[in-house]
């Protein structure tokens, strides 16, 4: 308790210090609940953009023969990573052929210094195919899929690695990455970005150029990555009327070389940087027999075994003194079901002593007051949010939304102070474009019948209580709405210490400006008002939220003035 309290001083005196020095005031969650502060989309700015063509040079495939690109990584556990790469070539067409993924081996040499590998480590790979049996649509079979874990990593550590099979010869070029701290109170990584709904756009473009220029450690990408299933109507513009040129196709085509490019494109930030993914609608892609999510399930890889798991759309990680919990929204997460089931063991072995910070992910937002998506995934919220509240959950990141909103602290509507932060990222710059009409706007709410999710069901609810009862919509910004903006852009979060976390929302438009956040805001952990508790408990046992809140929000505050006083003194001086 001694170190913690020492630990918490010195990290409020380096916030103040921080302030006072830069003459700016980042607010902190202690200061909230904030009122609802709107920016509407500046017409100036163009509300998307078109897809960036497959003969870009960010975009093509720049190696021959069996050479690995699309070289990307992934966490695994604390010691030990995943790469993946992609070799040969994809076939498009009406009639396609699988190639042999035990063709060609997968290997990873990997070491600590420059073209000195000293380990090796070897995997698996597999191909997928996307089939369409119908007239004038195109199959498609991928190109080898690699993936390989390396173990026995130690933390906080370079290591240069190249990729490929030795006896062709046909390895990659070095590449280097660095390993993230262990599980510890006070260890994290240096920067996490977090974006969503990027697609293959001049606009994505600008989102990805931004985001490796603050250099982060870790990605974290919440769904809809390439928007591969609309380029051949609304990206590529071949099909306007898809159900008029092809009347007798009840699948729409997914291009799926998009996916090859999307790899390439990203390639340069994910080949030394670990990126975490989970699924969003845009992954679906539906083909032949009913089959799904093809692409997701085989390009990627996933700590889903390593977390317990028995599906790669829901899995958990380490990440430093954070622990992430990604969920599925597009599988079965119904309290009866095999999700839920492994949420609540996962959350029941998290050890706040050594990973303080539990953060959730998945899709489509809970909280949302923008009217595309509104209470889309409301039966999901019915069926988890309790659980998540009650394990103390501190961040939840989605997407699905074209733009940004953070919401006050929040649980079942209501302003609670235990509550997660709810934060909406899908602003990554795709091929839909801006999303700008809010759901409180006169004549913006959307009808019960609209916003309709792919898969699962629907609870549209008229609220019971509070500013909007009666009403399916809010008359004007939900309380629980801090904060919104119709802009693309992407976010980082940078946990400090066990209690402060800075998160920072940069504006695509921003990305010229040194130091000009779109919001930025310190979130406060309060483990001392809001003790994480086991089902079943009451709402007391979680945390009380009366006297108790105001004592330690004005004890906090009043720190703040005399640590702000003591800095300005001593820089004065």
């Amino acid at each position: 308790m001694k170190d913690d309290t020492q630990a918490m001083l010195v990290i409020s005196i380096f916030i103040v210090a921080k302030l006072v020095v830069s003459g700016k005031h980042i607010p902190t969650t202690l200061e909230g609940p904030f009122d609802p502060v709107t920016i509407r989309f500046d017409p100036s700015l163009r509300r998307g953009s078109d897809d960036i063509p497959m003969d870009d040079p960010r975009l093509k495939k720049n190696v021959t023969s069996m050479f690995p690109e699309q070289i990307a990584l992934a966490l695994s556990t604390p010691s030990s990573i995943w790469v993946s790469w992609v070799t040969g070539d994809a076939q498009v067409g009406p009639n396609v052929t699988a190639l042999d993924p035990t063709s060609v081996a997968s290997e990873v040499w990997y070491g600590k210094e420059s073209g000195n590998y000293t380990s090796k480590g070897r995997g698996k790979a597999t191909v997928y195919s996307q089939l369409y049996p119908f007239e004038g649509l195109l199959n498609y079979t991928s190109a080898i899929i690699h993936h390989v874990r390396i173990d026995g990593l130690e933390p906080e550590t370079k290591y240069y690695y190249k990729c490929g099979d030795s006896s062709l010869p046909a390895m990659s070029e070095e590449h280097v990455f660095e390993t993230l701290p262990l599980p510890a109170q006070n260890s994290y990584p240096r920067r996490i970005a977090v974006i969503g709904d990027l697609g293959l756009t001049r606009n994505s473009s600008t989102t990805i150029d931004h985001l490796t220029k603050n250099d982060p450690s870790l990605v974290l990408m919440v769904g809809d990555m390439t928007y591969a299933n609309q380029y051949l109507t609304t990206g590529g513009k071949g099909v306007p009327c898809f159900s008029c040129a092809f009347p007798d196709a009840p699948i729409r085509e997914t291009y799926q070389p998009r996916w090859d490019g999307w790899g390439r494109f990203m390639e340069p930030l994910i080949s030394r940087v670990p990126m975490m993914v989970i699924e969003g609608n845009h992954e679906i892609e539906p083909q032949a027999a009913g089959i799904t999510f093809k692409s997701y399930l085989a390009r990627f890889a996933f700590p889903a075994e390593e977390s317990g798991s028995n599906s790669n759309f829901y899995y958990s990680f380490d990440a430093g003194g954070v622990h992430f919990v990604m969920l599925g929204a597009y599988v079965d997460y119904n309290s009866t079901g095999a999700q839920y089931a492994w949420l609540k063991e996962d959350l029941r072995k998290v050890d706040r002593t050594v990973t303080p910070w539990l953060v959730a992910a998945w899709h489509p937002p809970w909280y949302n007051s923008y009217s595309s998506h509104y209470q889309e995934f409301e039966c999901m919220r019915q069926e988890m949010e309790e659980l998540l509240y009650q394990y103390g959950v501190d961040i939840v990141f989605s997407g699905h939304v074209h733009a940004y909103e953070r919401m006050n602290r929040v649980y079942n509507y209501t302003l609670d102070a235990c509550g997660p932060i709810y934060i909406t990222v899908g602003d990554g710059g795709n091929i839909e474009k801006v999303d700008v009409d809010h759901a409180d706007d006169p004549g913006k709410c959307p009808s019960e019948g609209d916003n309709i999710p792919e898969i699962g069901g629907v609870c549209h609810l008229n609220f019971s209580s509070g500013p909007a009862k009666g009403n399916f919509c809010w008359g004007r910004q939900p309380e629980w709405s801090a904060f919104r903006e119709s802009s693309f852009g992407h976010g980082m979060l940078e946990v400090l210490n066990s209690t402060y976390a800075l998160w920072t929302w940069h504006r695509n438009q921003d990305v010229y400006k040194e130091d000009n956040p779109g919001d930025q805001i310190y979130i406060v952990r309060q483990p001392e008002l809001c003790t994480p508790s086991a089902p079943g408990s009451t709402e007391t046992e979680h945390g009380a939220q009366g006297s108790a809140a105001v004592s330690a929000k004005c004890s906090s505050i009043l720190l703040f003035f005399i640590l702000a006083f003591v800095v300005y003194v001593t820089v004065s001086v």
